[in-house]
């Protein structure tokens, strides 16, 4: 792991000289403001320090020339508010929960949690007993590197344990880091894992307008995950800041509340919405809004057990083929994580899709969002949290997700 720091009058100057010193991979993981002190600070301007790291296995196969490998995600990639990005903002909730104070804070937790581990390491020593010397001369020196290094995996798979991570993928993600031993600083072996589990999280998909309009989007998923709410969000987004022409539509013909409710958020937004009955009745109404830039459809919510409604919701959107279109799959973090995985696999054996969590502001259980990423290999786009319309929305922070998974507040 390498890390290095970079003080430039602006943050994009600040990750133009990271990019230009590790290369696109770098990962930015601090942020931080330095405003001038001394008697001269009147007449002087306030700089950027900005912390990026690689993995030095990176920097060496730069070195030895491209190789034909996946490409995993860069950090243009996995940031909020990268370039082109259709809602630029930072990732921020409310209260202790992805703000964006957060953020500009990783690199301090991280030292933190290492200062913890260090803490809990050595009561664990008080408590041991003395171990019997080894005879052979070297056979100390190896037996304590062992013993140390148990330790500090140990202590970081127990915080991913707590935080829902499979089992299975604290394994893989330990497997990969290098830094295990006491040589080297706790805070180098939490840096790479941090970094793995950026990686892990991928490419975050934002919604973006369609080469061809319109471009309609899909909202599925079961009962209750706050489908219609998410609607409301994005909708208020794209015509409030985005300044997009949308048009919305209702497949939920099962609920006369559920109509109500997102054909009041239409009107309050004055856009048109429409109710969809059939396949066919889709493709006429798409026609009459061929010179919009989205259209946002709410479904009605289904179970994944039931293969008659599976296969009505799939008509559905087969129906819009002539348009481009995204389907989300809308998934509540408060779900138990066996019950999400059936339900995206389900839904995964009809068509491709993107994920969207809610609720996250119920949940401490930001495992869940790293687990079904790779146990499914969809792309993992927004999340939500509590009912206010449209501020509490966000695209998936992989840095933010990575902090809270490493015991981050």
């Amino acid at each position: 792991m390498i890390i290095k720091k970079y003080k430039a009058a602006s943050e994009k100057d600040a990750i133009l000289l990271a990019k230009e010193d590790l290369g696109p991979d770098a990962i930015v993981m601090n942020v931080k403001t330095i405003k001038p002190s001394g008697l001269m600070r009147l007449f002087k301007k306030t700089r950027v320090e900005l912390t990026a790291a690689i993995d030095d296995t990176v920097e060496t196969e730069k070195k030895e020339g491209p190789k034909e490998t996946p490409k995993e995600a860069s950090p243009a990639d996995t940031q909020v508010g990268t370039p082109g990005s259709l809602f630029g903002q930072a990732f921020a909730g409310k209260e202790d929960h992805f703000t964006q104070e957060a953020q500009n804070a990783i690199e301090e937790k991280i030292n933190s949690i290492a200062r913890l581990l260090e803490q809990q390491m050595a009561t664990n020593e008080k408590e041991e007993k003395p171990e019997a010397p080894e005879v052979s001369a070297d056979a100390p020196e190896k037996k304590e590197e062992t013993k140390t290094e148990g330790k500090v995996v140990s202590l970081i798979k127990k915080q991913l344990t707590d935080a829902e991570v499979s089992e299975q993928h604290i394994n893989e993600i330990l497997d990969e880091i290098s830094e295990k031993d006491e040589k080297q600083p706790i805070d180098n072996t939490l840096a790479s894992v941090y970094q793995k589990i950026v990686l892990k999280l991928g490419k975050i998909d934002p919604i973006v307008p369609a080469e061809e309009k319109p471009k309609v989007l899909f909202f599925v998923g079961n009962t209750g995950v706050g489908k219609t709410t998410t609607i409301a969000k994005l909708a208020s987004k794209l015509v409030i800041e985005e300044k997009m022409k949308i048009a919305i539509f209702s497949v939920d013909t099962y609920r006369i509340a559920a109509i109500d409710q997102i054909k009041t958020y239409a009107s309050i937004l004055k856009v048109p919405f429409e109710v969809i009955y059939t396949p066919d009745d889709m493709k006429n109404k798409l026609e009459r809004f061929s010179d919009y830039d989205f259209v946002l459809v709410d479904t009605a919510g289904r179970s994944h057990k039931n293969e008659e409604q599976k296969k009505d919701l799939d008509a559905i959107i087969r129906s819009a083929d002539g348009s481009e279109k995204e389907i989300f799959l809308v998934l509540s973090a408060t779900v138990k994580y066996g019950d999400l995985l059936k339900i995206a696999t389900s839904y995964g054996e009809l068509f491709d899709y993107k994920i969207i969590f809610t609720k996250m502001d119920e949940t401490t259980g930001e495992g869940s969002l790293l687990n079904l990423k790779l146990d499914t290999g969809k792309d993992l786009s927004y999340v939500t949290w509590g009912q206010n319309v449209p501020e509490d929305i966000g695209l998936v922070n992989p840095q933010v997700i990575a902090k809270k998974l490493l015991g981050g507040v």
